[in-house]
């Protein structure tokens, strides 16, 4: 029965798939090193194809066993929780998507690396948001905390593949000046998928903010424009 599942056989279902050559080339591709964004995180190798092969095996664990991984000081463990929550938020009712959602934004201090933050925040959170009250959404976009920033922006990609531009405009607007590379790249990531959809919406934005947005920012959001428009932004020629 779902309900025996626990967080031990969770974490040992993970743990099987461990390597530690791999271990040590995630430390350094999510920078875990000192003064790093994921400094002092522990992985321990498990591949993504893995962890979804884990998480599809334990697709109905109970939620305490899912918070009890997801609380985890090993990142793939809490990546498996993740996965499992957003699963389960696909397939479940009304009630059970509740309680998901609520305990998300209870443990966003474990939601702490970019891969977590994309794998669920538009599954989770903007999928929740789609017919209520987003506001949440800017409160988060005004956190202290990095990944809260980066939940803010993500789950609106849940919005944004279904054509509606508002709140991703709006949280970009908000995160313009952060100081953070990784929230630079998700509002531009966000602001290039307006435009895959309605080019003039992302443009009607940009016209008005690109010369102050950061570099980094400004990349993303134009990495699709043609070579000669895009040199114009990056030039400050756009009119």
């Amino acid at each position: 029965m779902s309900s025996a599942i626990t967080s031990e056989q969770l974490r040992i279902a993970a743990n099987s798939h461990a390597d530690p050559r791999q271990a040590k080339i995630l430390q350094r591709f999510f920078k875990t090193g000192p003064g790093e964004y994921g400094e002092g995180d522990i992985f321990i190798g498990v591949r993504v194809p893995q962890a979804r092969m884990v998480a599809r095996a334990f697709r109905h664990a109970p939620l305490t066993a899912i918070k009890g991984i997801l609380k985890s000081p090993v990142h793939e463990e809490r990546l498996l929780a993740l996965m499992i929550l957003s699963d389960q938020y696909a397939r479940g009712d009304e009630k059970e998507r509740q309680k998901i959602f609520s305990a998300y934004l209870k443990h966003t201090a474990y939601i702490n690396n970019w891969d977590l933050v994309d794998l669920s925040a538009p599954q989770i959170v903007g999928r929740s948001l789609e017919e209520r009250d987003r506001s949440i959404l800017m409160k988060l976009a005004r956190s202290k905390s990095l990944w809260e920033r980066r939940i803010a922006i993500m789950a609106t990609f849940w919005f944004i593949k279904k054509s509606d531009f508002r709140d991703a405009l709006s949280i970009s607007e908000a995160l313009l000046n952060d100081e953070h590379d990784l929230i630079h790249k998700a509002v531009g990531w966000m602001l290039r998928e307006i435009g895959k959809r309605d080019i003039a919406a992302e443009e009607a934005f940009l016209r008005k903010r690109y010369r102050d947005m950061p570099r980094t920012m400004l990349r993303y959001a134009i990495e699709r424009f043609p070579e000669e428009k895009r040199q114009a932004y990056l030039k400050g020629m756009v009119l």
